[in-house]
């Protein structure tokens, strides 16, 4: 074996750990590997093709780590208000909760997109024979705005429809042509306008697209875009 970039004497030292790893000497300082006593490993990756680089603790630097571990596991365990037996059933009964009201969040946001709907469909404007309309609608997802914009759809008939607001600390976009007018305008091309002025990218269908961006204070800009996108168009 040659290490090329590492230089050596006329004699070099090699370590061997049975008959299964032989390596040059890279300054460790044991005469056995049983004088190494407890070994952990705590990580593990590539390094190069084909390389493997493992990370391990010894002596008594294992001892101090997995006692940091077993009183991370009681912290833990009192928090989720148990034992060490029970952790993992408390865990799996928390992340089930989790689960339920996430689902009933779901259920809330679609809900409250509904009614939005609603009121959303009589603020169009009408553009050529067009219904246009932009709406800023923070605290909703890219899931919620979809459902929105199709809902709208089949309420205003021919339509193009740009939401969006500020979710999560980003600029979420979603926008709608209805069938009848994807011949002369497309969705994808109205959300990548919207999507560069918040400083973010998006595109999508001819009929439904959804794009972000960063910069929230500017969203209204971006929303204003539709009627002049669809001006132009018509």
């Amino acid at each position: 074996m040659a290490l090329f970039g590492e230089k050596y004497g006329d004699n070099v030292r090699v370590l061997s750990m049975g008959d299964f790893s032989i390596e040059l000497c890279g300054g460790i300082h044991a005469r056995r590997t049983g004088d190494i006593g407890l070994f952990k490993i705590i990580g593990e990756g590539g390094v190069a093709a084909g390389v493997r680089r493992i990370e391990a603790v010894t002596g008594a630097g294992a001892l101090d780590y997995l006692n940091g571990a077993e009183e991370q596991l009681k912290e833990a365990a009192g928090l989720l208000k148990g034992s060490r037996d029970n952790l993992l059933d408390k865990l799996a009964g928390l992340l089930e909760r989790n689960r339920q009201l996430e689902k009933e969040l779901e259920q809330l946001k679609a809900k409250a997109a509904s009614a939005a709907g609603d009121d959303l469909a009589g603020s169009a404007i009408e553009v050529a024979g067009v219904k246009v309309l932009s709406a800023r609608l923070d605290g909703l997802d890219g899931k919620a705005l979809l459902a929105l914009v199709d809902q709208l759809k089949n309420k205003l008939g021919s339509a193009v429809i740009l939401l969006g607001g500020e979710f999560d600390g980003k600029v979420v976009l979603v926008a709608g042509v209805t069938q009848d007018m994807i011949g002369k305008l497309k969705a994808g091309d109205l959300m990548k306008q919207a999507a560069a002025v918040v400083g973010g990218k998006g595109g999508g269908r001819p009929d439904m697209a959804q794009g972000g961006g960063s910069e929230a204070g500017k969203l209204d800009e971006a929303l204003a875009l539709v009627r002049p996108f669809v001006e132009r168009a018509l």
